[in-house]
């Protein structure tokens, strides 16, 4: 193989036999619980990375059910999302994922820079209750439950949260330990079709693990619930700071 073919085609391991397709991706039917509530500052101050800046000190805790998702497959995700400002402007910081499919994990650790871990999350409706669980191995780590579609959103509203962007920190390591790549990288969700959006009543219950440590950032006040459902394209994303620089 020449050098060239080696630039040409290096865009994910293994080069022969890639763990995901090239982007962006689309997602159809993507369904999502979010329980929002509020936690401590210290928590957050903890965890949140500049030059991002903390507002309220707001978690919203995520299911997210992708039934058919471009070059992915069908898996579902969980995890939790921190309400930020960048330069004045809100978005998301992804603090947490954990979901159970292989291709992307791979993609979004090794594209964006998502926080993935392989572990167990389950979305379902059971009679009136819209239930979310996390295992990691044996363990449980969180539960949620919202009351299923109680209230309808507005489409406004759901889309403009859809369009808030998001932030990650992507780390690589060069072959000797040391961080390769440390950025700030965001990434939008774009082309978005929304089906349904509602709130309800939620509770959330989250329990300490040593390698899933979601209760770190730890409930204070539930605010509520959220259940959207909506078809997308996940965007590639761009670094808007380079802690090596």
């Amino acid at each position: 193989m020449l050098e060239d073919d080696v630039r040409k085609n290096a865009y994910s391991m293994p080069l022969e036999n890639p763990s995901y397709p090239p982007g962006p991706y689309r997602f159809v039917n993507r369904e999502f619980l979010i329980v929002t509530y509020r936690t401590t500052r210290e928590a957050l101050e903890a965890v949140v990375p500049e030059p991002l800046e903390i507002g309220d000190p707001i978690v919203k805790y995520e299911f997210i059910k992708m039934p058919d998702s471009t070059g992915f497959g069908d898996y579902t995700e969980s995890g939790q999302v921190i309400p930020v400002l960048y330069k004045g402007k809100p978005g998301g910081f992804v603090h947490s994922m954990f979901l159970d499919d292989d291709p992307p994990i791979a993609g979004g650790r090794e594209l964006w820079g998502f926080p993935k871990k392989l572990a167990k999350p389950v979305m379902k409706v059971e009679g009136d209750t819209l239930v979310g669980t996390l295992d990691f191995g044996p363990a449980r780590v969180a539960t949620a439950t919202m009351g299923y579609k109680h209230r309808v959103i507005p489409a406004e509203k759901a889309l403009h949260a859809l369009g808030e962007p998001g932030f990650l920190l992507k780390i690589l390591p060069h072959v000797d330990g040391t961080p390769r790549v440390c950025e700030l990288v965001r990434y939008n969700l774009k082309d978005i079709n929304l089906k349904g959006a509602w709130s309800g009543p939620a509770a959330l219950e989250l329990f300490h693990h040593a390698l899933a440590p979601v209760a770190d950032l730890p409930i204070v006040e539930v605010l509520g619930g959220t259940h959207i459902v909506a078809d997308l394209t996940l965007d590639l994303g761009e670094v808007v700071y380079d802690y090596l620089a």
